[in-house]
């Protein structure tokens, strides 16, 4: 394929409406509308069926997608991946995917299915003419699955350019806030259990999430609430638009998300950009999302250490505020989103090239 031809319409395939309420959906938004912006012609594939765990209207759309893409360049999100198996590789197309995270590396899903993932995408993205990751954390494990290390390429997530609120002066209860879908992955579940270990502290916290992922895992955070204690304390917002979550944002005086996994983390660096201090968790790319003058990680999974390490934050404003003026220094480094569509857009061009 030609230089020019690189450069010219790309088609994206995404599992579902593009508009869902995940970092991983936001990101796909931001970096194509940054394309459209910069001149290149999007063709979106919102695909039909079930994903990552591929049913069969998920492979008729995958293969479908297949065929229209023929003769140009088709990214595909990793959460979709699966249902292109038996399609790859693919003729006359150059086919790149965008991997969030491994599927493997899912938290709570059955082993039989951690086995078919861990061994289908290896195949899958060697199929692929390159590999674009959201952190430099994800690299090794696709180096593991034997991709070359000229055909990766890595585009961290943005922020939006709104600016980091001045310090939060709220004298009395902490308001912590916790953003992330209600899975497993997302540790709400050893969050409640460390803020049960601070009753006695004046706190309360906002869970902004989606819950139609899980279900299960969702009924499951409900019933821990009031098995814990916390009710009252403790409030359940589901999925709520982006400037709902921006105001969050500028009214918490704490971010909290002990993640199992993450592929890069982009609501600590929402947190982050907003001026607000993070705990987490040691697991995936957090470490190199959140860096020490900005927050506190702990063991992942790990309830005491997380009450531990909230303890002093969410007792003292000055503790707040000594992890806060880290933060805005660091979030004024992070990128924004033109420059990373721009980045995409030539990571695109690099591995479409002969």
């Amino acid at each position: 394929m030609t230089a020019a031809a690189a450069r010219a319409a790309l088609h994206f395939a995404c599992p579902g409406s593009i508009g869902q309420p995940t970092g991983g959906y936001r990101y796909d938004a931001e970096i194509l509308r940054g394309m459209q912006a910069g001149g290149r012609d999007i063709v979106l594939h919102e695909l039909a069926g079930r994903f990552p765990e591929a049913d069969r209207a998920a492979t008729d759309a995958a293969r479908a997608c297949v065929a229209a893409a023929r003769g140009a360049v088709l990214a595909i999100d990793g959460l979709a991946l699966p249902g292109f198996a038996g399609a790859l590789p693919a003729r006359e197309t150059t086919v790149i995917a965008l991997i969030h995270h491994p599927l493997a590396l899912e938290t709570g899903i059955p082993a039989p299915l951690r086995r078919r993932f861990a061994a289908l995408e290896p195949e899958l993205v060697r199929a692929c003419a390159g590999v674009i990751v959201t952190s430099p954390a994800t690299v090794p494990a696709i180096r593991a699955m034997g991709v070359a290390a000229e055909r990766i390429r890595v585009v961290v997530p943005a922020v939006g350019r709104s600016g980091a609120a001045s310090w939060r002066r709220n004298a009395g209860r902490a308001r912590l806030l916790c953003v992330a879908s209600l899975t497993p992955r997302k540790g709400h579940r050893v969050l409640l259990a460390a803020l049960a270990r601070l009753r006695a502290l004046a706190w309360r916290i906002d869970l902004v999430g989606p819950r139609q992922y899980d279900r299960r895992e969702a009924g499951r955070i409900a019933t821990a609430i009031g098995a814990r204690g916390l009710r009252g304390r403790v409030r359940l917002t589901g999925a709520v638009s982006a400037a709902r979550v921006a105001a969050a944002y500028r009214a918490a005086d704490l971010f909290v998300l002990p993640s199992f996994h993450e592929g890069y983390g982009m609501a600590f660096a929402e947190a982050i950009a907003a001026g607000l201090p993070v705990v987490g968790a040691r697991a995936g790319a957090v470490p190199s999302t959140v860096p020490p003058r900005a927050g506190v990680l702990v063991r992942p999974g790990d309830p005491a250490s997380l009450a531990r390490a909230l303890r002093p934050l969410v007792a003292s404003r000055a503790a707040r505020a000594r992890l806060a003026r880290g933060a805005r220094l660091h979030g004024r480094s992070l990128p924004d989103w033109p420059a990373q569509a721009r980045r995409f857009a030539a990571a695109i061009d690099a591995l479409a090239s002969p």
